[in-house]
């Protein structure tokens, strides 16, 4: 096998593409309109080469979901299961650790979004209620086959503004001097070396593109896929469908950070720590680049990405504590956890409602600090990030994988170097705080 899957060779193509857009589409939310936006805003152009890294380290891990579910037709979860109990208990507590606050943080973007563009005068939690139950009934009427027509309409729109406004903003920056000099003095930031940045770097990491308990995500969805079009797709049409999902969420996030960059480095700007403020302030930097006549065009693209990356999450933990819940019982029956299992749709359905609550306890207790909420959830990502990476690598390269679907030696190479980056900046985040403690 090859160091990653090699293109695709049938018609049968097109029906295996739209995990990967799914994925894509829960990576463009909070990691490329927050914490992107934020790093080019506060330290220039100084984290792109951190961004595109970090993006190049976590590829293997993601792309072990889809490799791992188009080989053996089963999910990751199932996989864990395999390689034993305590594989599967470590993943479900990470899962059952992040699930609340992660839906919580996404919903509360989408929220801020919601009451800027319709002028709402409610409150954060009365908004974010509102969008989790449109996201729930939607997701128990229509299903997987909602999550793919929304993703696909809405990933290409929000690229193609996305695009034209950083176009614009560059072109609005080459003729400002001034404006040019501070970007290029900030590829030396006096800040960058400081206790404070490590820590947004890793809360900028942690979800950058996408927290890797995605792939397992990613798994999920590659078999519902199958399922919605009976046709179980090969590795070639997995890895195609991933890789362009995983180069477009690449892309959009060093987008992003230029965009944080051109309109509000050095020029005393500081985001807002509410999500109603933040929101306006995300539509006052397209507006500077576009003009203020393009600001309701660009709150609507906005909300509709943030939109269906709530729904995309509303969509994947559930499905995740099903998986998890059906595989704790017997891994050998290739067959578990089949969608005609009974009780399978009850305990989606029990985990939507579950998840949707939690998130919203989470919202109307902690929403007011809307920036910490989302660089603690951010860090908690990155600091488990090894652990799945590690499961993620152990089960790929094990006897649990069959052998012709195993990860060739450069992309094995590529993950072991992923885990050590995870690991050491990991450690010295742990460091650091002790030392500040102390």
């Amino acid at each position: 096998m090859t160091d990653s899957f090699r293109g695709p060779t049938t018609p049968a193509l097109r029906a295996a593409i739209g995990p990967g857009l799914l994925m894509a589409g829960a990576a463009v939310g909070v990691s490329h309109l927050v914490q992107s936006t934020r790093a080019g805003a506060e330290y220039g152009l100084a984290l792109v080469a951190l961004v595109l890294i970090g993006c190049l380290l976590k590829f293997p891990f993601l792309e072990f979901g889809p490799r791992y579910a188009a080989a053996t037709g089963e999910s990751l979860i199932a996989g864990y299961r395999r390689m034993g109990r305590w594989a599967l208990g470590l993943f479900a507590l990470i899962t059952v650790s992040t699930m609340f606050i992660v839906t919580a943080a996404v919903t509360l973007v989408t929220a801020g979004l919601t009451g800027l563009l319709l002028g709402l005068e409610l409150s954060i939690t009365t908004l974010s209620a509102l969008v989790l139950a449109v996201c729930a009934l939607l997701l128990a009427l229509g299903h997987y086959r909602t999550l793919d027509r929304v993703m696909k309409l809405v990933m290409a729109g929000l690229a193609l503004v996305t695009v034209l406004a950083v176009g614009l903003a560059l072109a609005a920056t080459l003729g400002e001097p001034a404006a040019i000099d501070r970007l290029g003095d900030s590829l030396l930031h006096e800040r960058l070396w400081t206790g404070v940045t490590l820590g947004f770097v890793l809360a900028l990491l942690g979800w950058m593109p996408i927290p890797l308990d995605a792939a397992a995500w990613h798994s999920l969805w590659t078999l519902e896929r199958a399922r919605q079009t009976g046709h179980r797709p090969s590795l070639h049409e997995a890895g195609f469908d991933f890789r362009l999902g995983y180069l477009g969420a690449t892309l959009l996030a060093v987008a992003f950070l230029l965009l944080g960059a051109l309109t509000m480095y050095g020029r005393g700007s500081e985001f807002a720590g509410g999500a109603v403020a933040f929101a306006a302030q995300f539509a006052d930097l397209y507006g500077a680049a576009l003009g203020d006549g393009w600001r309701p065009l660009i709150v609507t693209a906005a909300l509709a990405t943030m939109f269906s990356t709530t729904l995309t999450v509303l969509d994947a933990f559930p499905r995740v504590l099903r998986a998890i819940l059906e595989d704790a019982g017997d891994a050998g029956d290739p067959e578990h956890g089949a969608a005609d299992r009974p009780g399978h749709r009850a305990r989606y359905l029990a985990g939507l409602v579950l998840i949707a609550f939690g998130a919203l306890v989470i919202i109307d207790r902690f929403g007011g600090a809307f920036t910490q909420l989302i660089d603690f959830i951010t860090t908690v990502s990155f600091l488990a990030a090894p652990v799945i990476a590690w499961l993620n690598l152990r089960l790929l390269t094990g006897r649990w994988t069959p052998e012709a679907a195993r990860p060739g030696p450069a992309l094995r190479a590529l993950a072991r170097a992923g885990l050590v980056f995870l690991v050491l900046l990991s450690v010295v985040w742990v460091g650091w705080q002790l030392v500040g403690a102390a």
